[in-house]
């Protein structure tokens, strides 16, 4: 895999990661906190479907310049300039978690390049009509319940806050045990770099997006597991009902993680989209 810093002509740089191999351009949208890289569970099935993967570092993670305040919006920008650097017109995007609003963004906002968008356990808008954004979450949903507080509540928040093992059901526990441990290490990577980019992810989750979800026309996968702790299914029922080109997954018995274990499927539906 290559790794190189794409400059954005802001002053910025992304440390940006690109598997190299592959004529259907993926671009991998982290979740929160993790760094960019690529998710290596998936290479065997990428491979397999001529899938080249390219992702970065969101700003303030890993090798990437902070950006303090950006909003969801702001990640169609990054990519159109990676995508630019790179010679790559046409593309399609996968999130997870905190990278589902992202890839949403780059549907909405590039949609001229952008051929499908699939969307993991992703979070709907804060203000979502109908939604009680909160509900089902475990824990309280102390950390973005602090975000809706302002940065320094969620910075004091941070600092104090221990991981609460109950956000996880069982089985996203043996998921993170086997198939994705790999995520203890990109999270672990993004932490050991500091707070700052999962505080400014927290705080655009919260805030007004940049875009509404209405804007994507093209071809949209929701994934979610039906037990998800971190992210209710809801969320992702809520914005499948306002997207007229969505599909739906609800895993029942995954969560958050173990969804992910649907990853596969969703790159064979992306597989299937592209182009139309």
């Amino acid at each position: 895999m290559k790794e190189t810093d794409v400059a954005v002509g802001d002053g910025r740089t992304l440390h940006v990661y690109d598997t190299a191999r592959g004529d259907l351009v993926v671009f991998w949208h982290h979740g929160t906190p993790n760094t960019g890289e690529p998710p290596a569970p998936l290479f065997a099935a990428a491979d397999r479907l001529g899938i080249r993967w390219v992702s970065y570092d969101r700003p303030a993670y890993g090798g990437s310049t902070p950006r303090p305040g950006r909003d969801l919006a702001s990640a169609a920008g990054d990519v159109a300039a990676i995508a630019d650097s790179l010679g790559i017109e046409r593309f399609s995007v996968l999130g997870h978690s905190g990278g589902g609003s992202h890839a949403l963004a780059c549907g909405a906002l590039l949609p001229e390049r952008v051929d499908s968008v699939v969307s993991v356990s992703g979070m709907a808008p804060f203000n979502a009509e109908g939604l009680d954004w909160f509900a089902g979450i475990a824990g309280g949903a102390a950390d973005l319940r602090a975000a809706a507080a302002g940065r320094k509540a969620l910075e004091d928040h941070l600092a104090a806050a221990e991981f609460d093992p109950e956000l996880f059901t069982p089985a996203d526990h043996a998921a993170l045990g086997d198939t994705w441990a790999w995520l203890g290490k990109v999270a672990g990577d993004a932490i050991a770099g500091g707070l700052a980019g999962m505080v400014d992810d927290e705080l655009a989750s919260v805030g007004p997006w940049g875009y509404e979800p209405e804007q994507v026309r093209q071809p949209v996968l929701f994934v979610h597991g039906a037990a998800d702790r971190m992210v209710p299914c809801s969320h992702s029922e809520w914005l499948a009902r306002r997207i007229p080109s969505a599909d739906l997954w609800l895993r029942p018995g995954e969560g958050h993680i173990s969804v992910l274990n649907a990853g596969e499927a969703a790159l064979t539906w992306l597989r299937n989209h592209a182009g139309k």
